[in-house]
């Protein structure tokens, strides 16, 4: 991959067994000032097939793909602030960008999935990126998530494809959020879910809601997203 930055040694390590398995690029992605390198898949064909993201969502592999909602709440992320002991969990992160975004603007930032490979994707675009100092990464599995500290700030795009989830993930908002604290979630408008996980989480979480709307031209064509926040009332 000529053009590419220098890895570190782990990370490099990182990128030579993926490449084993994947064919990949560190794709260069500017996020208002900041300018990230993102390792992703450069043949997504074998991987998503016809599989539709809306209908298919069981068998559908999010991890793998740079969502809309994820850039939208990249920028968004990008914009804000870093609180001085304050720490962002991403959950779902997938290939991450929303974290790194966010760790470029000085955010403390854990990224956290459910495969160990999805982490060794992260690793590589930290290091790539210049952010590794600032990113931790753990493997997180909703159902069983175990001991976590508290997070000022949780974000996620694109996480709620599965009804099945919505208790888990709301248990884990309400346990690791700190108080005071924040939740970003970024979905297309298209993700019919969206509306029951907002009420179950202002109903049995005693979170107050506030969303908005974001527009973004992507493959030539506009993406309506929804952006929602959550704080403890």
């Amino acid at each position: 991959m000529p053009n590419d930055p220098v890895l570190p040694p782990q990370a490099a390590e990182i990128l030579a067994n993926l490449q084993k398995t994947y064919q990949v690029e560190l794709e260069p992605w500017n996020i208002r000032e900041h300018q990230l390198r993102l390792l992703q898949v450069s043949d997504l064909a074998p991987l998503l097939g016809d599989k539709d993201p809306f209908e298919d969502v069981a068998g559908f592999p999010f991890w793998v793909k740079v969502w809309e909602a994820a850039l939208v709440l990249a920028d968004f992320m990008a914009t804000q602030a870093p609180e001085p002991q304050g720490r962002v969990l991403e959950l779902g992160a997938g290939l991450g960008l929303p974290g790194l975004a966010a760790a470029a603007a000085g955010h403390r930032v854990t990224l956290s999935d459910f495969e160990e490979h999805i982490l060794d994707f992260q690793r590589v675009s930290a290091a790539a990126s210049g952010v590794e100092q600032q990113v931790e990464h753990l493997l997180l599995d909703w159902l069983s998530p175990g001991e976590l500290p508290q997070f000022s700030t949780i974000i996620g795009a694109e996480i709620l494809f599965r009804e099945e989830f919505f208790s888990p993930l709301l248990e884990i908002m309400d346990r690791f959020l700190a108080p005071g604290g924040t939740i970003y979630l970024a979905h297309d408008i298209r993700r019919q879910s969206v509306s029951p996980f907002l009420t179950r989480a202002e109903k049995e979480k005693n979170f107050t809601i506030a969303i908005s709307q974001r527009r973004m031209r992507s493959n030539d064509s506009e993406h309506t997203i929804i952006l929602s926040r959550l704080q403890k009332k």
